[in-house]
């Protein structure tokens, strides 16, 4: 009689592991491409800020950012995609500097660190996971 491996999982056929693994590469483009293709549940938590990107969490690896027009940060993200305005990606690497136009709802995959900018007169909106997700800012105070 043959074991067979798979009732378990493909990710831990004997059940032995006692933490969770961190998600792939894979599986986080496969998250990116399918909150990307329905944005219903969460576009209500879009927010806009001229002062500089927004930055808002969906869960534990992926998060939404908003770009005002004009303003650009390093993000440290394995994935992205833009949803919707136009970002620039700038990367640094040994051959050189190179700055590509993304295209909304077309998944990169990251090595490492970039810088994303926003050369359009709109605001941008991006999703990513994996990596370091950014802070998010303390809520500014309208009092004085």
């Amino acid at each position: 009689m043959v074991p067979d491996l798979t009732m378990r999982g493909q990710d831990d056929p004997h059940g032995r592991v006692i933490a969770a693994r961190p998600p792939t590469v894979g599986q986080l483009a496969v998250r990116v491409s399918d909150l990307a293709g329905r944005p219903g549940p969460w576009w209500r938590l879009v927010r806009f800020d001229a002062a500089g990107p927004v930055h808002v969490p969906l869960d534990e690896a992926t998060w939404l950012t908003t770009w005002p027009p004009g303003s650009g940060a390093t993000v440290h993200a394995q994935v992205g995609t833009l949803i919707a305005g136009e970002l620039a990606e700038v990367t640094i690497a040994e051959c050189g500097v190179t700055e590509r136009p993304l295209r909304a709802n077309r998944v990169r995959v990251h090595a490492g660190p970039h810088t994303l900018t926003n050369p359009g007169p709109a605001f941008a909106v991006s999703l990513h996971a994996g990596g370091t997700p950014p802070a998010v800012p303390a809520q500014r105070s309208s009092a004085r």
